[in-house]
């Protein structure tokens, strides 16, 4: 069985912590260079019940998406919720590793994970990484259908493929009109308008759109007379748990380590409930 720093050398191949961005936090957070480990856990969020769940499979790594500490902290107790995420990985010998912006920007990385589970083709990145010579590195997917759909299908369509979630998928523009090519973000995507204006495409998929940066977006039909389609965040960047897995499973039996890989399944998504307007398609006025 391979040591636990032959697993995490293997994973920054994939993912080197050098291309993360300057603010982020991503590489080991705990776990012993010289264990074994046999099982090895994909998840989004590093929360308490995805960590039981490790714990539950005896997994020997745990490797999340988001930071556990993204900004700098001067405890670790477990009366801490992030405290007792760390207590119990210790405890239980479960190692974490974060791939997080370094993922996002990776070839392949989470937007061509949630390209694949959309049904779309990858043009070229929608921000490409300028020190990627071969320019398949960067921010986002710019995206071709192999057939165009309505507004309306394609956000029926992401709201299928995509993991459920409370929130669905929200859509702002024409619902009937034509999308052919699409621009895709996993994660929180509205500080990329400008390159998904530039990239010309029919609509942008991405999460956590802002009301007044999606308002004047959609409000500037002269320029990106598009539509906006919002998921909920851990739905756009879990499919990337599948390909990441896929990708460990791939290098272990290349290397007949012979190591269990398994992607969580467990909703983290904070949101738990949905209650819809009565009258949806009312745009008449607020109520008196």
């Amino acid at each position: 069985m391979p040591r636990l720093s032959e697993v995490i050398s293997a994973l920054d191949d994939l993912w080197p912590a050098e291309r993360a961005e300057s603010w982020d936090a991503v590489g080991t957070v705990v776990g012993d260079p010289d264990q074994e480990v046999t099982r090895v856990l994909f998840a989004v969020d590093p929360v308490q019940d995805i960590v039981d769940e490790a714990v539950k499979l005896g997994a020997g790594l745990l490797v999340t998406h988001h930071p556990l500490y993204l900004r700098g902290t001067t405890t670790v107790a477990a009366s801490t919720f992030k405290g007792r995420v760390a207590h119990t990985l210790i405890k239980n010998d479960i190692a974490l590793h974060v791939a997080h912006t370094n993922a996002d920007t990776a070839d392949p990385g989470v937007s061509d994970a949630l390209a694949g589970a959309l049904g779309l083709r990858v043009v070229r990145p929608l921000v490409p990484d300028p020190s990627d010579p071969e320019g398949r590195r960067g921010l986002g997917r710019v995206c071709e259908l192999d057939a165009p759909v309505t507004v309306r299908e394609f956000a029926a369509r992401a709201a299928e493929r995509l993991p459920a979630t409370a929130q669905g998928v929200r859509v702002a523009g024409d619902p009937d009109a034509p999308v052919r090519t699409v621009a895709v973000s996993g994660g929180s995507g509205d500080s990329l308008f400008d390159h998904v204006r530039a990239a010309g495409v029919d609509a942008f998929l991405t999460a956590d759109l802002r009301h007044h940066p999606a308002s004047e977006f959609i409000a500037d039909r002269a320029h990106s007379p598009l539509a906006l389609l919002d998921a909920a965040h851990w739905a756009t960047e879990w499919p990337w748990c599948e390909l990441a897995a896929a990708q460990l499973d791939e290098i272990s039996d290349r290397h007949g380590w012979d190591l269990r890989v398994h992607v969580s399944r467990t909703v983290t998504d904070p949101w738990t409930a949905h209650a819809a307007s009565s009258r949806p398609t009312d745009t008449s006025g607020a109520p008196n």
